[in-house]
């Protein structure tokens, strides 16, 4: 890859790298062997995300967070402009050597303030959500602020090869030559280690993410009604936030109404999901679109069998039969026939069932391979003496 960057900033001994996101709470999550890396090798790392909780831990690990209005849910186009108004600003005076934005609207209004500031950028399809399974005007005004802002980015890297295949379909991309698969974001394999099932008298089911309508929070506690009675020793989980900033949140009332119902235990935040993984039995995801979901790959790392729905970014990670069950998705018959399979299986097919999906997620999934991707990405971009190779 040639660069057009300045001598005098490929020389740059400490560069700068932005993180743009509509959480903070996603960059600490989802990237912190990224972030290890980068300050490892003295570059600046720099947030901009609203500000939330996390923002303490990100600036301990050695980041500079900045916070960033982001309407994730709104349609207010004044709203989205000052967001494009602010991150230009932000880049005018930070002047990165490279941003990096994730989501949607970091990645529309990003990419154009990155442009608009002379700095280059990498967008980071982390899903394509809403966008790809509603129909709505919504959607399709979405598509057509992709079109344009991707033809911005250096390049825009895709999870999975279904959402790059949808973008190309859709011509979404002015210059499909800077389309990218980076196959997932990893999953820290030392931090998730294997764990044994709990064999207690009790099988628990948990769902692990934002809980929203798409992630298939209500076919999950529709299939956990039918199963109750047939199976009374079955516990029906839910952890992740509730009333979140997203078109698809579920709210609180809803999840009250299912606690009281006896069926569903809410669990509440985590600012750990291993020791909820490790007392369940199962880990369930059946969301109507990913983009390679860090649950399932967390799952997996520890041991558990896994039933996600067949759609882009879960089977990038279930092999059916294999690692986990996959269901159709949006027909909670079929997620509660697959669950019911998981109850039926011997606890030995069960520990089989997790150390394939282990397996397959050290050899696919280990986040040394995406942390190595962006390092070589960078080098290639800025030549900076940080992002060299270590010698061989």
């Amino acid at each position: 890859m040639k660069s057009s960057l300045s001598t005098a900033a490929r020389q740059d001994e400490s560069p700068t790298v932005c993180l743009v996101c509509n959480t903070g709470f996603a960059i600490y999550t989802y990237r912190q062997g990224l972030i290890r890396m980068l300050v490892a090798k003295g570059v600046r790392v720099v947030v901009l995300a609203p500000r939330d909780r996390t923002f303490a831990p990100l600036e301990q690990m050695g980041c500079r967070c900045i916070e960033l209005s982001v309407a994730s849910k709104g349609t207010n186009p004044l709203n989205d402009l000052r967001t494009l108004a602010a991150l230009y600003r932000h880049y005018r005076t930070i002047r990165p050597q490279v941003v990096f934005h994730y989501t949607i609207k970091p990645n529309i209004y990003g990419s154009v303030a990155a442009w608009l500031a002379r700095v280059p950028s990498i967008a980071v399809t982390t899903g394509l959500g809403y966008v790809f399974i509603q129909k709505s005007r919504a959607a399709r005004i979405a598509k057509t602020l992709y079109r344009i802002a991707f033809r911005f980015p250096r390049e825009v890297w895709f999870l999975n090869r279904d959402d790059e295949a949808a973008f190309l379909r859709e011509r979404l991309l002015v210059h499909p030559e800077r389309a990218k698969l980076l196959h997932g974001e990893g999953v820290d394999i030392d931090h998730f280690n294997l764990a044994p099932l709990p064999g207690a008298a009790h099988f628990t089911f948990v769902l692990i993410g934002r809980l929203l309508w798409d992630k298939g929070v209500g076919e999950y506690v529709e299939a956990a009604r039918m199963l109750r009675a047939r199976y009374p020793h079955a516990r029906f989980q839910l952890l992740g936030p509730v009333g979140v900033d997203n078109p698809s949140a579920i709210a609180q009332t809803d999840v009250d109404g299912w606690s009281k119902e006896g069926g569903i235990e809410y669990l509440g935040e985590a600012h750990d999901v291993r020791p909820v993984i490790a007392k369940a039995d199962c880990v369930v995801l059946p969301s109507y679109r990913e983009g390679v979901p860090r649950t399932l790959m967390e799952a997996s790392a520890m041991g558990r069998p896994i039933v996600a729905t067949d759609v882009p970014g879960c089977r990038e990670v279930v092999a059916d039969g294999v690692t986990g069950l996959l269901c159709e998705a949006k027909n909670a018959q079929s997620l509660a026939d697959k669950l019911g399979r998981i109850l039926e299986m011997s606890e030995e097919a069960r520990r089989e069932m997790g150390l394939r999906g282990r397996d397959k997620v050290v050899a696919e999934f280990d986040e040394r391979l995406v942390v190595e991707r962006y390092r070589q990405t960078l080098h290639a971009l800025t030549g900076a003496a940080a992002f060299k190779g270590e010698p061989q």
